[in-house]
């Protein structure tokens, strides 16, 4: 299944390459909304909360009264998630803030995983509502606009998370918005990893790459070749 993505900053839609390069960015929302109403679900990302700069809570309560959205950026609290649910999100994402950044040994690895705050979400907001986030950089959990990163692969945190969400999340930041194409086999991984519904992001260019992960029963998050007319939504 193809997710369109509609990331926000600034009030506009935009597109980053990598987390930090604007390389594009849009002010049609009707048009977009239009576009992508005909999917079952639209990932929507406040990127401002992401990075801690503001937000764009009205243009959010917007989109989700038109479209079926999955919406995340800054989640801090079951509070944050609750007030999206209620905005109209058919899911809420939560990412740095299951994660600590100390260091830690390999026998306590699972440290830099806050469980309870997990499980906390989980009681609060129903496993269903609840998506997780779980980002790399480097092969490392990255964190806080992915600005920093955690002591865990991928595969570690996802194994920890299982029990406490519907769906996970994972995006390649190293290849996020370059179009340089998805690396299958980090999918085929993770696929291997979890039994929880799997959504993958970066670098997707084309809809063979789509097609390919709907194969191994994972999901495509797609936005630079979707809005630079690459790859049609």
């Amino acid at each position: 299944m193809l997710i369109p993505s509609i990331d926000l900053m600034g009030g506009r839609i935009v597109q980053l390459v990598q987390g930090e390069r604007l390389k594009l960015a849009f002010d049609d929302f009707e048009y977009w909304i239009e576009r992508f109403a005909k999917y079952p679900l639209v990932q929507l990302i406040d990127l401002d909360a992401a990075m801690r700069q503001g937000e764009n809570r009205v243009l959010i309560e917007m989109v989700c009264g038109r479209l079926p959205c999955q919406v995340g950026g800054g989640l801090r609290t079951a509070e944050d998630g609750r007030r999206l649910l209620d905005a109209g999100a058919r899911r809420v994402i939560y990412g740095s803030s299951l994660f600590g950044v100390a260091e830690a040994s390999e026998a306590r690895r699972h440290k830099l995983i806050r469980l309870e705050f997990a499980e906390g979400l989980k009681r609060t907001l129903g496993e269903e509502a609840l998506c997780f986030s779980v980002d790399t950089k480097g092969g490392r959990v990255a964190v806080k606009g992915w600005k920093d990163s955690v002591e865990l692969t991928p595969e570690e945190a996802v194994t920890w998370l299982e029990d406490s969400c519907s769906a996970f999340l994972y995006t390649h930041v190293d290849t996020e918005g370059t179009m340089q194409g998805f690396p299958l086999d980090v999918a085929a991984t993770l696929r291997a990893t979890t039994a929880k519904q799997l959504i993958v992001a970066g670098g997707i260019k084309e809809r063979a790459e789509v097609d390919a992960l709907d194969a191994m029963g994972v999901d495509a998050v797609a936005g630079m070749a979707v809005y630079s007319g690459a790859m049609e939504a």
